[in-house]
C-alpha cells in the first residue's frame, strides 16, 4: 500500500465504498458540488468553455453531441481532452464519467444501430437483447463512455404518447425479461479495465400520463405502480444488479418523481433495494421550479432533489448551482445530503475503473469494436424477428412469377424511415430540423422558429431535402431502401414506384399517379405509417404525441380507392406506434408490422415478403381500434375492459367493440403449429415451491418456422381484483416441417405473488389456471395448480418470469 500512501483511495484492493469514503473526506464544498454536476458541450470540437465553467473538475460529461462527429478520432480526442481537463482541475485527479444514450446503439461513426425497443420486444428474444447490450456497451467503452442511458423499462399502454416506440410494450413480465437481459449485456463485460453501468429509465410510470402527453401528471394507484410499472426495474435490480436509474419527468400523485422522497428513497432504495447512482433526466431539476412549480428557486429545487435521493443533475447545473452552494456554506442546507450523493458518484467511478483507466483506448484498440460483421448480423437478426404478420389471406409470401409490382408510399425510396427515435441517425437528423423536441433540449416559447415548408395540412416540417439523404449515406453508406432491395432481389419483376402520399395529413395530390401505376400491376405493395424520430420533422417521438393513432387520411383514403381495382394489396407499416387502420383491415390481403427496424430493415422486410424468412414477431402491445378506446391492454383486472361483466352493461361500445384490433402476443406465420401433451406434474404447491409446465409443439405445415410459445396464468379467485390473465413465460421455438419438440417451463410460485389489501407481497392460497398458447387470446392447452396456503414474501426476491 506504500505506493498510494499519500492517496489511499487509489489502493485497488479496497472496495469502491471504502475508496469513496477516503476520497470524500478530502473534498472541499466546491469539489463536492462539481461531482454532482454535468458538462454538456454543444460542439465536441470546441470545448473552450469547460475550464471556466468547471474549475474544480466534473462528475459527468454528456456525449450526446457526438451524434455530429465525422470520425471516431474526433470523439476520442474530445474524451481525452475533457478527461485531462477534469483531472487537471481536480486537486485529487478525479476523472469524469462520460455518458451516452444506448437504447438503439451508440451515437458514434461506425456504430451499429438496432431496431426500436418496441420492435425488439416483438422479437421476444432475450438472447438477442443480451447480445445487443453487449455490443452497445463495447462500442461506447471503446471511446471512453462508461455510463449507458438504457434500457428503457417503461411499461406503455398508451399509443398516443410519442415515446411508445422506445418501450418493450405493455407487459411487465416481457419487459422484465428483456430489461434484465439488456442490463446483463451492458454491465457484464470488461474492456481493458473499464466497466459500463446501465442507467435504466424512466422511473416510474411515465407512460401513464394524462392525455398521453409526454411528461404530464400521472394518477397511478400504488398497486398498479408497484405490480406493473416498477416490476421491470425490480427485476433488473434483483437479477442483473442494475447500477443506475433515471427518474421520469412526470409527477405521480402530485409528486414530481425527481423530488419524491417516497418514490426515490422509500420505494426505490429502501423497498426495492437499489444501491446505485440516480441521475436526473435532462433539465428535470430545473423543471421543479419552471414546470411543476414545487420549488420557489433553483436552489430549493436542487435541495429537494438531493433530499429525495438524486445523485447527479444532468445535463447542466440548474438546481445544483451557486445559490445551493451558499446554502451549504451557510449551514442552511444539510451537508450530509450532498455527501451522500458525492459518495455514490465516487463509488460509481471506482466501480467503473476510471481511476485506473480514465482515457479512451488508443485507435487501434478502439477500432476493433466497430463495423464488426457479427454485430451487424445481430441487428439484422433482431429486425427479422421483430416483423409481425398481422393478417394474410395467402398474398404473402409474394409469388416469384409476379410480373409487375406496384410499390406505393413515401417510405419506399429511402432507408431514413427505418431509423426511429434514439437511433444515431434520428438524433443527428434532428439537428437539421428547425425546432428540437427532446426534453431538456426543446425549442420553446419565443424561441420557436417558423417552419416554412410543412407536410401539407399539418404542422410537421417537411424533410425531403438532399441534406437528410446525404447524412444517411454518410452514416450508413450504400444502405438500401425497400424499393432498391425489391429491385435487386426480384430481377424478373417490373418493380414500379409512385409517391402516393406523405407521412401525415390529408394530401391526396399523389393519389391519381398511384392509381394509374397500380392499375398496371399484378400486386400492389404499400408502405404505410408516419415518421418516427425527433424534432419538428417527426410525426412521433419524444415530446411528439398525437390524438390520432390511426393511419393518416391521405393513406387511409388511397387504400379505399385502390381497393376498387380488385388487385391484391400488401401493406408494410413503418413507425414507432403500431398500425391501426379500418381500411387496412378491410381491404389489404396482408399486413406486415415492421416498426423501426434500423439498418437491416430492407433486407429483413424483403426476406419475409419473399418467404426466405417466415415471420416470427409477436405483438408486445394490444392494438387499439382508435384513441377513444385507450387504454386497452390484455392483462386488465377482472370486471374491466372487454371482461366488464354481463350484468354491468352492454358488451361493446355503441360504435365499436370493446376488444382490441389485434391482441397482445398475436402474430402469424407461414406455417402452422400444433400444441399437445400438456403436463403440470404438481397439482398442489407451496409458497416457496415451484412447478414445471411441459408440452409438445409440432410444426404441422410445409415450411420451417418459429413459434413464440406463451405461458399465461389466471388466478380464479383472489382477495383483490387480479388480471384476467397474465404472461408468466415465453420461448421462441424453431422447427422444420413435421418436427416436434418438448418445451418445459419452470415457474416459481413467488411469481404469482401480488400486493394484498395491506400492500404486502403475498402468495395467496387458491386455484390458478395455467394456459399455453400462441397469444393472449389463443390458448391451446389448459391446466391448473393449487397453492396450498398463504405466505408473505419479500418482493425483491420474488420471481419475475418463468425459466
Amino acid at each position: 500500500m506504500s505506493a498510494h500512501i499519500a492517496k489511499p483511495w487509489l489502493e485497488s484492493a479496497l472496495s469502491p465504498a471504502q475508496r469513496a469514503d477516503l476520497l470524500l473526506q478530502q473534498l472541499s464544498l466546491d469539489e463536492k458540488l462539481a461531482q454532482v454536476s454535468c458538462y454538456f458541450p454543444t460542439d465536441i470540437t470546441n470545448t473552450d468553455d469547460f475550464a471556466g465553467r468547471f474549475p474544480f473538475g466534473i462528475g459527468e460529461v454528456s456525449c450526446l453531441e457526438a451524434r455530429s462527429a465525422l470520425s471516431l478520432n474526433d470523439v476520442t480526442a474530445f474524451q481525452r481532452q475533457i478527461q485531462s481537463e477534469a483531472m487537471k482541475h481536480s486537486r485529487h485527479g478525479i476523472p469524469a464519467i462520460f455518458h451516452m444514450e444506448g437504447l438503439c446503439g451508440a451515437y458514434l461513426p461506425g456504430a451499429t444501430s438496432f431496431p426500436s425497443g418496441l420492435a425488439r420486444a416483438a422479437g421476444w428474444n432475450v438472447d438477442v437483447e443480451r447480445r445487443i447490450g453487449e455490443i452497445v456497451g463495447n462500442q461506447e467503452r471503446a471511446v471512453g463512455i462508461t455510463h449507458t442511458l438504457a434500457p428503457v423499462l417503461d411499461i406503455s399502454r398508451d399509443p398516443r404518447m410519442g415515446r411508445q416506440g422506445e418501450t418493450y410494450g405493455e407487459d411487465p413480465a416481457l419487459a422484465s425479461a428483456l430489461g434484465v437481459a439488456y442490463t446483463q449485456g451492458i454491465q457484464s463485460q470488461d474492456h481493458a479495465g473499464r466497466r459500463t453501468e446501465a442507467v435504466a429509465k424512466h422511473f416510474v410510470g411515465s407512460h401513464h400520463t394524462e392525455g398521453g402527453i409526454h411528461g404530464a401528471h400521472c394518477n397511478i394507484p400504488d398497486r398498479t405502480l408497484m405490480e406493473v410499472y416498477a416490476k421491470p426495474f425490480q427485476a433488473a435490480i434483483s437479477e442483473a444488479g442494475l447500477r443506475g436509474v433515471m427518474p421520469s419527468y412526470n409527477s405521480v400523485g402530485g409528486e414530481p418523481v425527481t423530488a419524491s422522497v417516497r418514490l426515490l428513497k422509500t420505494v426505490l432504495r429502501e423497498q426495492m433495494g437499489f444501491d446505485g447512482l440516480v441521475v436526473s433526466d435532462y433539465g428535470a431539476v430545473g423543471n421543479l421550479l419552471s414546470v411543476q412549480r414545487v420549488a420557489k428557486s433553483p436552489a430549493e429545487a436542487g435541495l429537494a432533489a438531493l433530499r429525495a435521493g438524486l445523485d447527479v443533475e444532468l445535463h447542466v447545473p440548474q438546481g445544483f448551482g451557486p445559490e445551493l452552494r451558499a446554502w451549504f456554506a451557510e449551514g442552511r442546507a444539510d451537508i450530509a445530503l450532498l455527501d451522500r450523493a458525492v459518495h455514490q458518484v465516487l463509488q460509481a467511478k471506482f466501480r467503473m475503473g476510471l481511476f485506473e483507466h480514465p482515457f479512451a483506448p488508443d485507435p487501434a484498440e478502439r477500432d476493433t469494436a466497430f463495423s464488426v460483421a457479427s454485430d451487424i448480423a445481430v441487428s439484422l437478426q433482431s429486425a427479422r424477428e421483430s416483423l409481425v404478420l398481422l393478417t394474410n389471406d395467402g398474398a404473402l409470401p409474394l409469388r416469384r412469377d409476379v410480373r409487375r409490382l406496384a410499390v406505393i408510399g413515401c417510405h419506399a425510396t429511402t432507408a431514413r424511415f427505418f431509423f426511429g427515435g434514439y437511433t444515431h441517425y434520428s438524433m443527428a437528423e434532428g439537428k437539421l430540423a428547425v425546432n428540437a423536441s427532446m426534453a431538456g433540449l426543446t425549442t420553446s416559447g419565443d424561441a420557436l422558429r417558423t417552419i416554412n415548408d410543412t407536410v401539407p395540412g399539418t404542422t410537421i416540417e417537411a424533410s425531403d431535402g438532399p441534406a437528410f439523404e446525404e447524412l444517411l449515406q454518410q452514416q450508413k453508406p450504400g444502405i438500401r431502401s425497400v424499393l432498391e432491395e425489391l429491385v435487386e432481389r426480384m430481377p424478373e419483376t417490373d418493380v414500379m414506384w409512385a409517391y402516393g402520399y406523405p407521412v401525415a395529413g390529408a394530401d391526396e395530390s399523389g393519389h391519381e399517379e398511384a392509381l394509374a401505376l397500380a392499375s398496371k400491376a399484378d400486386v400492389i405493395l404499400l408502405t404505410l405509417g408516419g415518421k418516427h424520430g425527433t424534432a419538428s420533422i417527426a410525426s412521433m417521438g419524444e415530446g411528439i404525441d398525437a390524438t390520432n393513432i390511426n393511419l393518416p387520411p391521405c393513406q387511409e383514403q388511397l387504400i379505399v380507392k385502390l381497393s376498387q381495382l380488385g388487385k391484391p394489396m400488401v401493406g408494410i407499416h413503418l413507425d414507432g406506434r403500431p398500425v391501426s387502420s379500418d381500411a387496412a383491415d378491410k381491404y389489404l390481403a396482408a399486413l406486415l408490422e415492421a416498426w423501426s427496424p434500423a439498418e437491416g430493415g430492407a433486407e429483413a422486410i424483403v426476406d419475409v415478403l419473399l418467404g426466405e424468412q417466415s415471420p416470427s414477431g409477436r405483438l408486445p402491445v394490444s392494438i387499439a381500434r382508435n384513441a377513444g378506446q385507450v387504454p386497452v391492454y390484455y392483462n386488465h383486472p377482472h370486471g374491466s375492459s372487454w371482461h366488464q361483466g354481463e350484468s354491468i352493461g352492454f358488451p361493446d361500445y355503441v360504435d365499436s367493440p370493446h376488444t382490441p384490433r389485434y391482441v397482445f402476443g398475436h402474430g402469424l406465420s407461414y406455417t402452422t403449429f400444433d400444441y399437445t401433451e400438456l403436463s403440470v406434474p404438481k397439482e398442489r404447491v407451496t409458497a416457496d415451491d415451484g412447478f414445471d409446465v411441459s408440452f409438445a409443439i409440432t410444426n404441422t405445415g410445409e415450411r420451417t418456422g418459429t413459434e413464440v410459445v406463451q405461458l399465461y396464468a389466471s388466478d380464479r379467485f383472489a382477495s383483490v381484483s387480479r388480471p384476467v390473465v397474465e404472461l408468466i413465460g415465453f420461448r421462441r421455438v424453431t422447427l422444420e416441417p413435421g418436427q416436434q419438440t418438448h418445451v418445459v417451463f419452470h415457474v416459481e410460485t413467488s411469481q404469482l405473488a401480488f400486493l394484498d389489501a395491506q400492500m404486502q407481497w403475498k402468495v395467496e392460497a387458491g386455484d390458478v389456471d395455467i394456459l399455453v398458447g400462441a397469444s393472449s387470446a389463443d390458448f391451446r392447452l389448459k391446466g391448473s395448480i393449487c397453492i396450498d396456503s398463504d405466505a408473505l414474501i419479500d418482493g425483491r426476491n420474488r420471481s419475475f418470469y418463468a425459466s
